[in-house]
C-alpha cells in the first residue's frame, strides 16, 4: 500500500480484517456499525439499562459503558442480565482506563473491552524522562506483562478489544520519544497490538482520537500504512473525534474528522462523542454513515477521473497548498467566506444581517460580526445600497460590465467563458472548473494555459460527479504537479434535505480538503431542498433553521474553524459525558459558553472527570475539569491552577483566572 486507502480517485471500502463482537460482524466489509456510550453511574443498574434500551432503540448496534474500578465492573453482569430479560441482546463493550483488574473481570462479563494504551499500565504526570534503549525495552516488556493476562482471557472467552489512543493521554514514556505527536499515537497502539499477535489473537478494533480533527486524520492513516507495512493487514478502525461539544459545533467537527476518513473508505465503526444526552449522537452516526450505505464506485465518474497512485504533497502531515495572493485571497491569509444570496429576488440591507453585517439607520453605519462574510455572490444583481466596507460583490459578466464601482464588484466565469472572454478584471475574476465531470476532458489541462498562474485569477472548484471530493482533490494534484498557485475556492452544493444531512454534507465534502491543506475560500449552497423547506430530522432535529442564509453562512466559518483554518469563536473542548462524569456537564457547558462565547480564538476545555481531562486539554488554553464531587480543578493548559474549587463558584474562579492571565475581554 503506497498511500493509507485503497483509491484517493474513488470511493472503496478499505479492506480490513473480520471481528466478531457477540453476534456483531465488525470488517472485512460489513456494515459500518453505530455506536454510543451511557452516562449514567454504572453503579445505578436500571438507569444505566434504560439509557442502553434507549439507544439501542434509536439505532445504536454497540453500547460502551465505563468500568473505572473492580465493583463497576462486576455489576456490568447486572447490567447485561437485566437487558436480556427485557429482550435486548445487544452486544455491550466496558470502557477501561486506569484499572487492568477490572479490565479481566469485564472481559468475562461483556463481548468487548475498551483499552486506552496511554493509562492502561502507563501512568501520565507530565514528566519528561529520557530513556535509554535498553530502558524502553524495558517499559515494553512491562507491558507485556501486564497486558498479556487480559489478551488470553479475551481469547478464551471469545471477547473482543478495542485498542483506543487517546492523542491527550499518551503516556509520559511515548511522550519523552515521540512527542504529542500523531506518530507517537501509532506508537501507542501499536505496543499493544504486537503484544496481541504474539499471542494470536486478532479479535482487535483500533481507534486513534483526538479533540482536534487535523490530528484525528493524520494518526488513523498513519497506523493504516504502519499496520500494513509491519503485518501486511489491516485491523477494523473504530472512528470518532473526542470531546467535539454539542449543538452545531460538535456535529460539525466530527463530520470533519469521522467524514474526511469515510470518503477515502476508512472506518468499520463510528461514535459520535457529542456533549448531549447519547441516544442523540445516534441519528448524527446515522446520517454520516447513510452517505456510504449504498454507495458503490460509479463506473462513469471512475472513468472520468484520472487514476493517482502517490500525491505530490505528504498525506501525513499538514501543509497548505502554496499559492499567491489575488486581492484577500490567497497567500498567507486565511480563507474567505462567500455567501451565495442570488436567490432572493431584491437584496436589501435587512438580508446582510444574515451573513454578519448589521446596519444601523439611525447612525447610518454598518456593525460587522466575527463571523461576517468576505464577499457575497448576487448573480444577475448589482445593489442598489451602499455596501459594508469590507464586503465585495460577486455577479455573472453582464452584470458586472454594468457595475459602476469596479473595486467592489468582480466577474465570475465559466473556465470556456473566461477563455473566450474579451473583457475581465484587471485586478480580481473568479473562474469555475466542474472537475473531471466532461469525459472528453479527462486528461484536456489545455484550459489551464490561459488561467494558470495568471495573478487576477481566483479558481473555483466543485464536482458534480458522485466522487465529488475525490475529484476536487484529484484537480487540487494536477495543479501542484504543474505548479499552479492560483488560490481556490471550493463550492460545495448540498442535495440532501435535512439541516442535520446539510451540515454533515458540508462539513465532510469541504472540510476533507480543508484538512489537506487544499482551499483558500469557501461557498455552500443547496442543489437540492433547502433547510427552510424541509426542518423534519430523523430522531430529534437539532438545527431550527428560521434563515437559509445564516445557517449556511455559519456553518462555513465553522467548518473553518474545526479544521483549524480561520478562528472565528471561542472554541469547547467538551467531552461527551459518562458514568466517571462528577458534574452535570451539559448545564455546565451551558453556563461556560454564555460568558465566555465572545473569547474569539480562546480554547476552553471542560472535562468531567480526570481520564481524559489534563490529556485532551492539551490543545486547549484553559481548562474546567472534575476532581471529585462538587469539585473542579482550572488548568491553563496542562498547569493546575486551582485545586478542588467548590463547584457552585468555578464559573466565576474559571473568569477570575482568565483574567489574571490576561485573556479575558470585557462584552
Amino acid at each position: 500500500m503506497q498511500l493509507y486507502c485503497e483509491s484517493i480517485t474513488d470511493y472503496k471500502r478499505l479492506t480490513t480484517r473480520e471481528v466478531k463482537i457477540g453476534d456483531l460482524l465488525i470488517g472485512n466489509f460489513h456494515p459500518i456499525r453505530v455506536q454510543t456510550m451511557t452516562t449514567t453511574d454504572t453503579m445505578d443498574t436500571i438507569a444505566t439499562v434504560e439509557q442502553t434500551i434507549r439507544c439501542i432503540e434509536a439505532g445504536s448496534e454497540l453500547v460502551r459503558i465505563t468500568a473505572p474500578s473492580k465493583k463497576e465492573a462486576e455489576n456490568l453482569l447486572n447490567i447485561k442480565n437485566e437487558l436480556h430479560k427485557r429482550g435486548y441482546h445487544i452486544p455491550l463493550v466496558a470502557d477501561i482506563h486506569f484499572t487492568p483488574n477490572a479490565a479481566e473481570i469485564a472481559a468475562r462479563i461483556v463481548e468487548k473491552v475498551r483499552v486506552n494504551p496511554g493509562n492502561y499500565v502507563d501512568k501520565k504526570k507530565f514528566e519528561q524522562i529520557e530513556y535509554t534503549d535498553a530502558e524502553y525495552a524495558e517499559e515494553i516488556d512491562r507491558i507485556r506483562e501486564r497486558f498479556t493476562p487480559l489478551v488470553k482471557i479475551c481469547k478464551e472467552y471469545g471477547t473482543a478489544m478495542r485498542i483506543g489512543t487517546n492523542h491527550g493521554s499518551l503516556s509520559d514514556r511515548i511522550m519523552s520519544r515521540y512527542g504529542d505527536t500523531p506518530i507517537g499515537m501509532v506508537e501507542s497502539a501499536m505496543e499493544f497490538l504486537r503484544i496481541a499477535r504474539a499471542e494470536t489473537y486478532h479479535n482487535i478494533i483500533l481507534s486513534m482520537k483526538s479533540s482536534n480533527p487535523q490530528v484525528m486524520v493524520q494518526a488513523y492513516r498513519l497506523l493504516i500504512k504502519t499496520m500494513f507495512d509491519e503485518f501486511g493487514e489491516i485491523y477494523p478502525l473504530h472512528l470518532g473525534v473526542t470531546e467535539a461539544g454539542d449543538g452545531e459545533d460538535g456535529r460539525i467537527k466530527s463530520a470533519v474528522g469521522i467524514g474526511t476518513l469515510l470518503e477515502d473508505g476508512i472506518g468499520d465503526t463510528i461514535r459520535v462523542s457529542l456533549t448531549e444526552d447519547p441516544e442523540f449522537e445516534i441519528p448524527v452516526c446515522k446520517d454520516l454513515v447513510k452517505r456510504y450505505t449504498s454507495r458503490q464506485p460509479d463506473e462513469k465518474d471512475q472513468q472520468h477521473v484520472p487514476v493517482l497512485d502517490k500525491v505530490p504533497y505528504d498525506p501525513f502531515s499538514f501543509q497548505r497548498r502554496e499559492t499567491f495572493a489575488v486581492d484577500n485571497i490567497g497567500g498567507n491569509q486565511v480563507p474567505v467566506v462567500v455567501a451565495d444570496l442570488s436567490k432572493i429576488e431584491k437584496i436589501t440591507p435587512s438580508n446582510l444581517q444574515s451573513i454578519g453585517y448589521t446596519y444601523d439607520p439611525v447612525n447610518d453605519k454598518w456593525n460587522i460580526g466575527d463571523a461576517a462574510a468576505d464577499y457575497v455572490f448576487t448573480g444577475h444583481q448589482l445593489l442598489d445600497f451602499e455596501l459594508p466596507g469590507t464586503l465585495k460583490v460577486i455577479v455573472y459578466p453582464a452584470t458586472w460590465i454594468l457595475a459602476k464601482d469596479k473595486t467592489k464588484y468582480f466577474p465570475i466565469y465559466s473556465d470556456k467563458g473566461y477563455i473566450e472572454a474579451e473583457v475581465a478584471s484587471e485586478k480580481l475574476n473568479f473562474v469555475m472548473v466542474d472537475c473531471f465531470n466532461d469525459a472528453t476532458r479527462i486528461n484536456d489541462f489545455t484550459y489551464l494555459d490561459k488561467l494558470a498562474n495568471q495573478k487576477n485569477v481566483v479558481i473555483c472548484l466543485s464536482s458534480t460527479n458522485s466522487n465529488a471530493m475525490q475529484s476536487v482533490r484529484r484537480m487540487f494534484t494536477e495543479y501542484i504537479a504543474r505548479g499552479i498557485q492560483n488560490p481556490v475556492v471550493l463550492i460545495t452544493d448540498s442535495g440532501w434535505q435535512t439541516p442535520d444531512e446539510h451540515l454533515i454534507h458540508f462539513a465532510t465534502e469541504t472540510g476533507a480538503l480543508f484538512l489537506e491543506g487544499m482551499g483558500d475560500g469557501i461557498c455552500l449552497g443547496y442543489s437540492g431542498i433547502t433547510p427552510l423547506e424541509n426542518v423534519k430530522a430523523t430522531g430529534r432535529t437539532y438545527l431550527e433553521v428560521k434563515d437559509i442564509y445564516q445557517f449556511t453562512n455559519n456553518t462555513a466559518f465553522s467548518i473553518l474553524q474545526a479544521t483549524r483554518t480561520r478562528i472565528s469563536k471561542t472554541e469547547y473542548i467538551s467531552c461527551p459525558s459518562c458514568g466517571r462524569t462528577l458534574f452535570d456537564l451539559q448545564e455546565t457547558t451551558a453556563k461556560i459558553r454564555a460568558v465566555t462565547n465572545h473569547l474569539k480564538g480562546l480554547k476552553i476545555a471542560i472535562m468531567g472527570c480526570i481520564v481524559n481531562g489534563p490529556g485532551e486539554m492539551a490543545d486547549a488554553d484553559f481548562g474546567y475539569v472534575g476532581s471529585g464531587p462538587g469539585k473542579i480543578t482550572l488548568y491553563k493548559g496542562k498547569e493546575v491552577m486551582k485545586r478542588n474549587v467548590n463547584s457552585e463558584v468555578a464559573v466565576d474562579e474559571l473568569i477570575n483566572l482568565l483574567k489574571e492571565h490576561d485573556a479575558w475581554v470585557e462584552e
